[in-house]
């Protein structure tokens, strides 16, 4: 196929040929004499205009050949002119415009698929250890008590227990992982609804006041309300209520005993937007460097918040972002080793 110049350049010559040859033979019918006149001088304009159109298409391509796309060493489509000189007209200064913005987005998008990847990679290699660990711990419970354990009173039990607790385990995260792939796929359903928040707050205190107790951990509730100020938010309680357990048996399970942990309202001017809850324990702390990983999946702060007590399944902290950031709210965390962690997250006065 000729090239882009060739094809700009031969319109104009073909239309002069033609209205060339048109003239000529009119002409010539006339007086053949003017032949050897018309024809040479039609031959030599053909040629200039030839080389003139030629001249004039190869400065109208130009700009085209020299907007080439490179590629930079991010794999980012970038269009550079090879000479400084030229200006491409403004049609194609808009095209290569949009082209890079096209570029920019497809090397966005291989970014972004690129960190999709590692999240699933790892999601994936954590999922398989989490699950590996309970499944393990249960195959060998079983398999001592059936090499002769089961007729030992002393351990039967025991392990019959251990097994039991470990299967609750593999049980909790499995529901863990479902709740959290179906909020990331927007097919958990949530019921948002108005409600005075400060009684239903009052209710999940006395709720979990048995596990407070059992910890000698003085739970209450406090705030900048009055008590019977009401205070509405657009929320679903259900899933505000997952939320409150999550922060709360966290706050309860890494205190020690003979400590409290407060949960908190604060409304703030009667126009704002949001009203805040807090969760706040004298635990033991946790680090600076942990804080911003602290809400990732399978994420856990072993080393500074190691104990007795089983550990969770690692999607709870996940979890609450989620609920809370499809309540179109903010979760935060501050912290001190030593002297207790502060969660506060976020929530809408009014349908959004």
């Amino acid at each position: 196929m000729p090239s882009l110049r060739v094809r700009a350049a031969a319109f104009p010559i073909v239309l002069v040929l033609i209205v060339l040859i048109i003239a000529d033979l009119s002409l010539c019918a006339g007086d053949p004499s003017l032949a050897a006149v018309v024809i040479p001088v039609s031959i030599a304009i053909l040629v200039m205009l030839s080389f003139t159109s030629l001249w004039y298409a190869g400065r109208l391509v130009r700009p085209i050949s020299e907007l080439m796309p490179t590629v930079d060493a991010q794999g980012r489509l970038e269009f550079r002119s090879t000479r400084t000189e030229l200006t491409p007209p403004d049609e194609l200064r808009a095209l290569a415009i949009t082209i890079a913005q096209i570029g920019e987005k497809q090397h966005r998008d291989e970014l972004a698929r690129q960190k999709l990847e590692r999240v699933r990679s790892e999601f994936l290699g954590n999922v398989s250890h989490e699950l590996r660990t309970p499944i393990f711990a249960v195959q060998g419970f079983i398999e001592t008590l059936l090499d002769g354990a089961i007729d030992d009173p002393a351990v039967n039990r025991d392990f019959l227990e251990r097994a039991k607790g470990q299967a609750e385990r593999l049980n909790n995260l499995l529901n863990d992982l479902i709740d959290i792939s179906r909020i990331e796929s927007g097919e958990m359903r949530m019921s948002f609804r108005m409600f005075d928040i400060q009684p239903f707050l009052r209710d999940f205190i006395a709720e979990m006041q048995p596990m407070a107790r059992a910890r000698n951990i003085e739970l209450y509730f406090t705030g900048n309300v009055l008590p019977h100020h009401e205070v509405s938010v657009y929320a679903d309680k259900e899933r505000i209520k997952q939320v409150l357990i999550n922060l709360v048996d966290n706050a309860i399970k890494y205190s020690e005993p003979g400590t409290a942990v407060k949960v908190e309202l604060l409304n703030g001017e009667p126009r704002a937007q949001e009203v805040t809850v807090r969760v706040i324990d004298n635990g033991i702390g946790i680090a600076t460097e942990h804080l911003p990983r602290l809400f990732e999946r399978f994420y856990r702060v072993d080393k500074g918040r190691a104990r007795s007590t089983p550990g969770g399944t690692g999607l709870g902290l996940a979890i609450v972002k989620h609920i809370t950031e499809a309540h179109r709210g903010k979760i935060s965390v501050t912290s001190e080793i030593g002297k207790g962690s502060t969660f506060q997250f976020t929530l809408q006065k009014e349908p959004f």
